[in-house]
């Protein structure tokens, strides 16, 4: 929030507030509201609502609620949202996630489909970023759940402000606001929202961790100290993001084979920085591979490898392993990174 406001995490947000939060979007043609019913999301769209009334010009809102039919109170809250968004002039789609469930990993299943719903709307729309309402307590949960899984700096950097995601971009205007003014804000304009169960099932890891989060508060660990962490690790992996840039164009100056293979001479990679080293096997395995993203621990026991590997003699050591669909492989003094073969009844 600006400096200029008082700092009060019970106070309402006025309206100035909501013009500076959702500055940065002013220029966009369309932008699609993530509102599921809860508090924050119903915030979110009563806020830009607001803000979008007070531009002489400004993008086109549009509410969606996705309905996961994990719960049967979901197509309710679809609809109450589809009231509230009549009333601010704002047109809503509810967009529903059919088809089986995994009986393991339902959480992160249901993230995957919620944002694949939610960039088909806009992209049906014509907008180009979806608005989601993540808060302050969000961030810091997050940058928790990632600090225990034993993320990496770009882990424990939490959610960016805005991440392409299915095509479009995905953005958090509320990142930096706690919870509790959104449900002062609801309070103020006397809406009323719906209580999802499911953020009390501590069978799930966030509803653990943030009921832990008084006892952290009470040893300095509140929402805002964890928030400037990530937002300070966040600074930290953007700098390092810069030197792997650099780390790339160094390598490439550095080859004279064949251009159309990626790859990279084993020595001067070796000279780098671990962190980078990591960072271009990650680029180079992302690029040539399609089983997703490489993790993190796999790839620090391939580098280990490749070390080992280039320190028993450079030009005559071999090294070949798969990864997240990729052939990385060591000889001649180089390292390359393929696509690997298409396994069968698999998508290369």
């Amino acid at each position: 929030m600006p400096d200029n406001e008082p700092d009060d995490d019970r106070a309402p947000i006025s309206v100035q507030q909501a013009k500076d939060l959702f500055a940065h979007w002013k220029a966009a043609p369309a932008l699609v509201l993530a509102v599921s019913g809860g508090p924050d999301s119903l915030a979110l769209m009563w806020l830009a609502a607001r803000w979008r009334r007070a531009l002489s010009r400004g993008p086109r809102l549009i509410a969606v609620t996705v309905d996961h039919g994990l719960r049967v109170e979901a197509a309710r809250e679809a609809r109450d949202v589809k009231r509230l968004a009549r009333t601010l002039d704002l047109p809503h789609r509810t967009m529903r996630w059919s088809g089986a469930k995994p009986k393991t990993g339902l959480p992160a299943a249901a993230r995957m489909a919620r944002y694949r719903l939610l960039a088909k709307a806009a992209q049906a729309s014509g907008a180009t970023h979806i608005l989601t309402a993540h808060t302050r307590d969000d961030q810091a949960e997050t940058l928790l759940m990632r600090m225990l899984r034993g993320s990496g700096i770009a882990g424990l950097a939490a959610m960016a402000r805005e991440t392409e995601r299915e095509g479009v971009w995905l953005a958090r205007p509320l990142l930096d606001v706690p919870k509790s003014r959104l449900v002062a804000t609801l309070g103020k304009a006397k809406i009323a929202f719906a209580d999802d169960p499911t953020n009390r099932d501590m069978s799930f890891t966030r509803p653990r961790l943030r009921a832990l989060m008084p006892v952290l508060a009470e040893e300095g660990g509140d929402s805002r100290s964890l928030a400037r962490l990530a937002s300070r690790v966040a600074r930290a992996n953007a700098a390092i993001e810069v030197l792997v840039d650099g780390a790339e164009r160094y390598l490439a100056l550095r080859d004279h084979h064949d251009v159309s293979r990626f790859g990279f001479d084993a020595g001067a990679f070796a000279g780098l920085p671990e962190e980078i080293r990591l960072r271009l096997l990650k680029r180079a395995i992302d690029r040539a591979g399609y089983e997703g993203t490489a993790e993190l621990g796999k790839l620090e026991a391939l580098l280990s490898a490749l070390d080992r590997a280039i320190a028993d003699g450079e030009k005559q050591a071999r090294l070949k392993q798969t990864l997240a669909g990729a052939v990385i492989s060591l000889s001649g003094g180089r390292i390359h990174v393929d696509p690997a073969p298409q396994r069968r009844g698999g998508k290369a």
